[in-house]
């Protein structure tokens, strides 16, 4: 299907995306902070489905968080209920009556139990969610759900975003073919474990719990929470996989089958490009930045690595300034707290250019060569080590003006 939705801003016409059998979507508008725009989502899953899902990390989560992680325990989820604008975090015991009530308002109105809807707000943290207006808004968006609203949901659930982030795949499994897509919100707070960003994946597959779990925590690890803005985790954080099973596949159980490869890919592919969509997206951001370590002793210090340089604010505002102020990124890499660091056998790049060797900048090198790097709509920073075969990426943007403006004027 092809998406020519115009009240979608920032989407292009010739899109393609697929519906996905077994989900159905409506958005509305329940005043929830905005004005004159959709900001509440019910997703609908058929009865049968099997729901994954994986959450922020950050002590203070929200009571959305805690109240989903809770129902998920005890059933598998009919209905997904998203509001934006609000992200009933930091609201104490209230919060979690919030929470819980607004489930049972859309579990009377779908004729379910409680527990089989799961909440997940975003938005303004430390201020009561308006249960009454949520609750008043349900009976028209079941009324309204529909299999083709994925792009209208995509809008609804934005706050700072500029432009609503949609992602569709087809794959074949046993003779079949299956549908995925997703849709994404995030533009600031963005910061792993996981990176205020809400994603939700559905499929059409038909896959064993265990299996589209650990499906999901694989895909996240290496999209969603290898990403960075501002180095902020949120309260909010959380990434949705449910898979339907309407394509008629047989259940996928074994992890080293063909059927299972073919799904991990195709879960891989859709977070990744929804989670570079975020960095796009990014508040204020002008650039997208790729920071690429590489002969590393092992994944995690060339992930400490990375990450130092990705949240430097001084190596952010440099590449807003296209400036190639290189001594920037090498203060990082000596920081990042590796141990025995023979900065001799160091080298770092600037897309083809090498700026830094053996520790010093290189013979070679010229500003005018790193200025036209940093000029560039997309940056790679790589870095070699020298001490190892292990390396890690990192996707990050540049900070700007914009980005100050954006977040002191947020709650005005």
């Amino acid at each position: 299907m092809t998406s020519s939705d115009p009240s979608v801003p920032g989407q292009s016409r010739d899109l393609i995306w697929h519906p996905v059998g077994g989900i159905r979507l409506a958005a509305g508008a329940a005043g929830i902070r905005y004005r004159d725009r959709d900001d509440l989502v019910v997703m609908e899953l058929v009865a049968g489905s099997r729901c994954a899902a994986v959450f922020t990390r950050n002590a203070f989560c929200a009571a959305p968080v805690r109240v989903a992680k809770t129902h998920l325990g005890q059933a598998m989820p009919r209905y997904l209920l998203i509001n934006a604008g609000n992200a009933n975090a930091g609201t104490g015991r209230r919060g979690m009556v919030d929470a819980a009530t607004s489930c049972a308002a859309l579990a009377d109105v779908g004729a379910c139990a409680a527990e089989e809807v799961l909440p997940f707000s975003t938005g303004v943290i430390g201020e009561h969610l308006p249960v009454a207006r949520i609750a008043a808004a349900l009976p028209d968006l079941l009324r309204r759900l529909d299999a083709s609203a994925w792009p209208v949901a995509a809008r609804a659930i934005m706050t700072t975003d500029r432009v609503p982030k949609l992602v569709s795949r087809r794959f074949e499994i046993d003779g079949r073919t299956a549908s995925m897509t997703g849709i994404a919100k995030g533009a600031g707070m963005i910061c792993p474990n996981m990176a205020t960003m809400l994603a939700f994946i559905a499929t059409d597959a038909a896959v064993a719990p265990d299996l589209l779990q650990a499906c999901l925590r694989s895909a996240v690890a290496r999209s969603f929470n290898a990403i960075t803005v501002d180095g902020d985790t949120s309260t909010n954080d959380a990434c949705v996989l449910a898979a339907t099973g309407a394509c008629g596949n047989s259940e996928i159980r074994d992890g080293a089958s063909p059927a299972y490869a073919a799904l991990q890919c195709a879960v891989d592919a859709v977070c990744v490009e929804l989670a570079t969509a975020i960095v796009r997206d990014a508040e204020g951001a002008t650039k997208l930045v790729t920071v690429q370590v590489e002969g590393a002793a092992d994944v995690e210090e060339a992930r400490a690595v990375a990450y130092t340089i990705a949240h430097s604010p001084l190596v952010k505002t440099a590449l807003f300034a296209s400036d190639p102020n290189w001594g920037r990124i090498l203060a990082a890499v000596g920081r990042a707290g590796l141990r025995d660091l023979d900065i001799d056998r160091i080298r770092i790049h600037l897309g083809a250019v090498l700026i830094v060797d053996a520790g010093g900048r290189a013979p070679d090198y010229t500003e005018e060569a790193g200025a036209a790097v940093m000029a560039e709509p997309e940056i790679l920073i790589r870095v070699s080590l020298g001490r190892g075969p292990a390396e890690a990426q990192v996707l990050t943007c540049d900070l700007s003006y914009d980005y100050v403006r954006i977040n002191a004027e947020y709650r005005s």
